[in-house]
Order: C-alpha cells, then structure tokens, then sequence
C-alpha cells in the first residue's frame, strides 16, 4: 500500500480494536495489526509509536479543544458554567466523530496499562481547564477544584452515553451528571461544613 493512503489510520484502528476484542489488548502484536490492516509493521510505526496509541489516536486533541472552549466562553458566566459548557460543546463533538465507543472501553477497562492512559488522558482535560480557567481571572485553588468537576462531569456523561449505546444525547447525560454532583455536594454535606 501506499504510505499516502488516507485510508490507512483508519484501517489501523479498525484492525486493532478487532483484533483487541477478539484476543484480548495483551495478547496482540503490532505485527498482526499491520497484517491485518494489510501493511507493513514498519509503515505500522509512520502512524503510531506503539500498540497502545492506535487506541488513543487524536485524543491529544482533547485537551486543547477543550480549553480553547473554555477561554471562548462568555466573561459573564460563572468559572463552572464556563467549564461546563466547554465539555459539552466538545464531548458532542466527540460522541459524533467516533463509532466504536463501547468496544474501545471495554478493550481499556481491560487492561491496566490502557486504564492508566486514559487516567493520563483526563489529567491532560483537567490540566487544560484549570489553565483555561485562570488564563480567565479565576484563582488557582478554585480553578482546580472547578476543573475537577467539570472533568468528573464530563466522564460520568461520557460513561452513561457509552453504556446507553448513544440513546440519549450526550449532552442529556452530562446534564444529568451535574444535577448528580450537585445533589451529592449539597445534600450529603455534614452539618456546618459548608461554613
């Protein structure tokens, strides 16, 4: 195949998350995804530096779409607002460009090494909300614990729209998210803690 061939990272994907739920991420080399993707291992390599990243392809996108929305927001709106509205422009963003969302999670909830890279992946969301976040004025503690919910809100969502195989929007689901934290933080705070 030509090493041009637009085609080739998506066929790469598509072979390795076959081949992943199939036999399992440990169990399968690089060689056979090239293989079956119909390539060389060396061209394998032009587009991804390992075996895990064929799973994460883009994701480095992630972090900055979603600070990029948070900065874009409206000046008016509260930091969390802010941040809300950015993980929601971006998760439906993201919902609508991929279709294999339930076979890639469950190839990451099966294995270790992948679970730490979404872990790294997230990191990354958060990091670019809270730098969003005080780029916009707001004081460094509150921007953390703002992007950590905005984060939290933004998985929960994701997970209930995955395992509901996108019935509901995702949008829907991150609402729901956030009444979520919002009736846990409130309603199961001890008395005079809040204070």
């Amino acid at each position: 195949m030509a090493r041009w061939d637009p085609g080739t990272e998506g066929r790469l994907r598509a072979a390795a998350l076959e081949l992943f739920v199939e036999h399992g991420y440990d169990a399968v080399t690089v060689s056979q995804i090239a293989e079956r993707a119909g390539i060389t291992r060396r061209t394998y390599f032009r587009y991804f530096p390992d075996k895990r990243e064929v799973l994460f392809a883009g994701s480095e996108q992630l972090p900055p779409a979603v600070g990029a929305a948070v900065r874009a927001a409206d000046r008016s709106v509260s930091p969390l607002a802010a941040a809300l509205a950015a993980v929601a422009e971006i998760g439906g963003r993201l919902v609508e460009r991929l279709d294999d969302h339930a076979e890639r999670r469950g190839v990451i909830e099966g294995s270790a090494e992948l679970q730490e890279r979404e872990r790294t992946k997230m990191a990354a969301v958060t990091a670019a909300i809270r730098e969003a976040l005080e780029h916009r004025g707001v004081e460094p503690g509150r921007a953390e614990v703002v992007a950590q919910l905005a984060t939290t809100a933004f998985r929960t969502a994701y997970a209930a729209w995955v395992d509901e195989r996108g019935r509901r929007g995702f949008g829907e689901w991150l609402d729901e998210a956030v009444r979520t934290l919002r009736d846990v933080v409130v309603g199961e705070l001890p008395p005079g803690a809040a204070t």
